[in-house]
């Protein structure tokens, strides 16, 4: 049977009946959009993927609880995190899914919250209430867009994608999704939230080992600076509204799964590349691993130690750095099989040093992308992770991140 994957336009109300609403309810100074709503008409099966951070925020553990039933409203606010508010935040996000709820005819337990933005300040309910009355008036298949725009912070552009799976003489699919974050990126599941959307019919526990796989292998496989959030989450609703039920071991749970894919990697690409102070993307190879958790172990070793970040935003093939991190990463390998490529230069083998062109290796750093691959000789598991370079906006932009 023949099949193929179209990217569409319209993010997450690309998928059929998906209506959503982004608009300015006062968190934010300077008047952008910081409240934002999904609506699905039918109720949807949820996944989640969540912080491993310790300090969850409360609207989080909310989510963590609605989210065991069948979900109808997504309802996110940006400029305030309602992290580290003790009781009072958790009554506030609680509050707001009611609020939401009343709204649209719903039971609270019907709608999911999430919030991001500044630590350690109560959410303001009355403009949170003045946002969810609007964001209902607002709602439309044609706001993804706006919603998109309401859930950044220092993010300099929004984050959507969507594509259309196709059986060739009937049956498809949508899966659409949007992401937000810029800094405080290393999920381990950045500050990083995403929302995904499908009209493909998926009962839970299938839905969730096919989100889980995929952020394994996307959001949990990016970092820009090595800090994981309070509020990190990605969901996934599946509203069962199309044409296509799809079971596991069937023909399309794997092309469900690769399309899933899909849009978890661009959505995650599109974080780091948009990384606070990124002037490159560091798109990092571990072959050769045990395994993936020890692959993903060296990989953020070298992605997040601060010398290499600053070696590759100063064009600098300083491999010397990358070996250090390798080598206090906690992970068990011999020193003497190692091999390391910056682009198409080889500057290291079996852990020692190659003669390499200086100028050839400038050329490859000096790309807005630059391709790194690390062969462990150890094992079968080759996994790609991506990264960004340290630069002085960086400093400049978290420096004075509250004022």
């Amino acid at each position: 049977m023949k099949y193929w994957l179209e990217k569409i336009e319209g993010g997450i109300t690309a998928v059929p009946g998906v209506e959503a609403a982004g608009v300015h309810c006062g968190l934010k100074k300077n008047g952008e959009k910081d409240f934002a709503l999904l609506y699905c008409p039918q109720p949807a099966v949820a996944a989640g993927v969540f912080t491993s951070n310790r300090f969850k925020a409360p609207p989080l553990k909310v989510t963590e609880n609605h989210i065991e039933n069948l979900v109808r409203a997504v309802v996110i606010n940006s400029g305030n995190a309602n992290a580290c508010t003790g009781l009072r935040g958790e009554n506030d996000a609680l509050a707001t899914a009611g609020e939401t709820a009343a709204r649209l005819a719903l039971a609270k337990e019907e709608v999911l919250v999430a919030s991001t933005g500044v630590i350690g300040s109560y959410l303001p309910l009355e403009k949170m209430f003045a946002g969810i009355r609007e964001a209902v008036e607002a709602l439309s298949d044609q706001g993804g867009s706006d919603a998109a725009q309401a859930i950044m912070t220092t993010d300099t552009i929004s984050k959507q994608v969507a594509y259309r799976f196709q059986v060739e003489g009937g049956g498809s699919f949508v899966i659409g999704g949007m992401a937000k974050g810029s800094g405080m990126i290393c999920p381990d599941m950045a500050t990083m939230l995403a929302f995904l959307v499908t009209d493909a019919g998926i009962e839970k526990t299938s839905l969730q080992k096919a989100l889980q796989e995929c952020v394994n292998y996307s959001f949990n496989a990016i970092t820009v600076d090595g800090d994981t959030s309070t509020n990190d989450m990605v969901l996934l609703l599946s509203t069962g509204s199309g044409n296509l039920d799809i079971t596991e071991g069937s023909m399309f749970w794997e092309p469900f799964k690769e399309a899933l894919m899909q849009v978890c990697s661009e959505l995650a690409y599109m974080i780091v590349a948009d990384g606070e102070g990124t002037t490159k993307v560091l798109r990092l190879t571990i072959k050769g691993a045990v395994d993936y958790k020890s692959g993903k172990k060296l990989a953020y070793s070298v992605l997040n130690s601060p010398l290499v970040k600053t070696a590759f935003f100063g064009e600098d093939a300083n491999w010397g750095r990358i070996v250090t991190a390798l080598g206090y990463s906690n992970v068990d390998f011999d020193p003497e099989k190692v091999d390391i490529s910056l682009g198409h230069v080889q500057v290291a083998a079996r852990g020692e040093a190659v003669a390499f062109d200086e100028l050839e290796a400038k050329a490859a750093l000096m790309k807005a992308e630059i391709p790194i691959e690390i062969n462990m000789h150890m094992g079968t598991e080759e996994i790609t992770f991506w990264g960004s370079d340290l630069s002085y906006e960086y400093i400049s932009i978290n420096g004075a991140y509250r004022s």
